[in-house]
């Protein structure tokens, strides 16, 4: 459930701020805000809400916002109206710099600094016509190399239809290199900054990004982002608005307003498949053997322990990180591990939105 994961990030960013200081405790994703049918607003304000939301948690633990902002990133998706993308990591690395500045007192420059991933967008690859999925990916990786990212993945172009082959996945590869080493985009910092029309819609996002900031604080009891967001997912408020604008973007496919080639128009009737990947059902069987054998060699007692100690930590208030460590060094499973905790902390069922 939500409180008992905000326990277990906020137990983890206080563990690695007094621990492991140059260790990055999360990053906070917006990848499947997106890819579940937000637009690319709403991935922004409602990514950078749950960041600030994690900042919140921070403080309330006691911490100095510059011993752990500078661990905090993001992961984001790079979707296929390029200009728009662009403007969306513009905006986000503004709005970071000036909440953290203004709003939570950081005075490191390095605090200011939003360290983000990006990822191209799966949803707009398409099973008809793959191959024209390589082009849809370099344009949204080059959107987030103008748009500043610092670490990027590019989709495989058979992704849509299965794991990618070595083939397609090397190829991805190669889209990277060659702008990385080609193009020369990844030698100039923010090379559309000035330009009145990027400049433009990164000032659009922004407002709109500010607009649901103060929706989201108005949703909790005391104005801040960490409750507006407990608020918010505990109302449904972030899964209906997602699920509508979902709803609005097929609509214009539907209608003739928005064109996917090879799907809605320059369709290809007799299309002959392209060759995926098939895994082998022998992969799952080695796997669970696995499993079992190491569940054989283990030391049953200690692993028990620790998973008891798990539950006993869990059900008091004690930061969670030191017996989660001691359990995997008792060779525990993820699956007991999420079982313990489960025990304690329930488990979440998502209201259905209609």
């Amino acid at each position: 459930p939500p409180r008992p994961h905000l326990r277990l990030i906020g137990d983890l960013i206080e563990f690695c701020a007094e621990r492991v200081p140059k260790f990055h405790p999360i990053s906070v994703s917006g990848y499947h805000i997106r890819e579940a049918g937000a637009n690319a607003w709403q991935e922004l304000a409602f990514t950078l809400a749950d960041g600030f939301a994690y900042v919140e948690l921070g403080q309330r633990r006691g911490l100095d916002v510059d011993r752990f902002a500078q661990g905090l990133s993001f992961f984001f998706n790079a979707h296929i109206d390029f200009f728009e993308e662009i403007a969306k990591y513009r905006a986000a690395r503004r709005i970071w710099s000036r909440w953290l500045r203004d709003r939570y007192g950081a005075t490191d420059e390095e605090s200011l600094r939003l360290r983000f991933h990006t990822q191209t967008a799966g949803v707009s690859l398409t099973a008809q016509q793959p191959m024209n999925n390589v082009v849809r990916t370099a344009v949204e990786a080059l959107a987030a190399v103008l748009g500043g990212t610092q670490s990027l993945h590019t989709n495989a172009l058979d992704e849509v239809l299965a794991l990618p082959t070595e083939d397609a996945a090397k190829l991805a590869l190669r889209t990277q290199q060659i702008l990385a080493y080609e193009t020369g985009v990844a030698n100039v910092i923010d090379p559309l900054g000035v330009s009145w029309f990027v400049e433009s819609l990164t000032d659009r996002m922004e407002a709109l990004a500010e607009e649901e900031f103060g929706r989201i604080g108005r949703m909790g009891s005391d104005g801040t982002m960490l409750e507006g967001i407990l608020a918010g997912i505990e109302a449904g408020h972030f899964q209906q608005e997602i699920a509508e604008s979902a709803f609005r973007e097929q609509e214009r496919y539907e209608k003739g307003r928005l064109v996917k080639v090879g799907v809605t128009e320059f369709v290809e009737p007799n299309e002959t498949p392209i060759e995926t990947l098939v895994i082998s059902p022998q992969v799952e069987r080695d796997q669970v053997r696995r499993v079992h054998e190491v569940r054989a060699v283990r030391d049953a007692p200690a692993a028990e322990w620790a998973l008891d100690r798990l539950r006993e930590a869990a059900a008091g208030d004690e930061n969670l990180m030191e017996p989660l460590i001691a359990c995997a060094r008792a060779l525990c499973t993820e699956g007991e591990i999420v079982r313990a905790l489960g025990e304690t902390f329930g488990e979440y069922v998502e209201q259905p939105r209609f």
